[in-house]
């Protein structure tokens, strides 16, 4: 089995929640169970979501790969993933310099991750928190804002 019991569950849990015939609404929700459990979504894991949802794999990876929470790749990314803001907004407000930070005191670039597997570096565009700018996601559910040079040092103590 792809997913363990608990996750199937939750999956049926959303997928009960639309029309029946419907199932196929719960591809977000089934994709965020899947990464969760996973860490990242493979092919396998987005054509085996893709049969569980009655869809063709080609339109669940669609899905996977246009919506920036999800870790479509074909490897799993570090065990924390850091994504920085780069649109204009933030990049006025010092996003670069904090990038440079970032890859300075971890020592990877854009879309690389720590040797020791700890830390993914992502380069993300807007987070719709413009007036926080510049911002920074972990893990995509806790956002950093008004990030400084300094205010590095914060974010990698508390990822560990």
């Amino acid at each position: 089995m792809m997913l363990t019991r608990e996750s199937l569950e939750k999956i049926d849990r959303e997928i009960a929640k639309y029309p029946e015939g419907r199932k196929q609404s719960a591809v977000m929700a089934a994709l965020a169970v899947a990464q969760d459990e996973k860490g990242f979504l493979s092919d396998e894991v987005i054509e085996f979501v893709a049969g569980l949802l009655g869809m063709a794999p080609i339109a669940v990876r669609e899905v996977a790969s246009f919506y920036a929470m999800y870790k479509y790749k074909k490897e799993p990314s570090g065990k924390t993933r850091l994504t920085v803001c780069t649109s204009l907004p933030c990049r006025l407000s010092g996003a670069d310099e904090v990038a440079e930070t970032l890859k300075e005191k971890l020592g990877i670039g854009w879309g690389e991750t720590t040797p020791d597997g700890r830390v993914t570096l992502v380069e993300g565009e807007c987070m719709g928190a413009c007036g926080d700018a510049p911002v920074a996601l972990i893990d995509d559910t806790r956002m950093c804002c008004r990030l400084t040079r300094e205010g590095v040092d914060a974010v990698l103590r508390e990822i560990g």
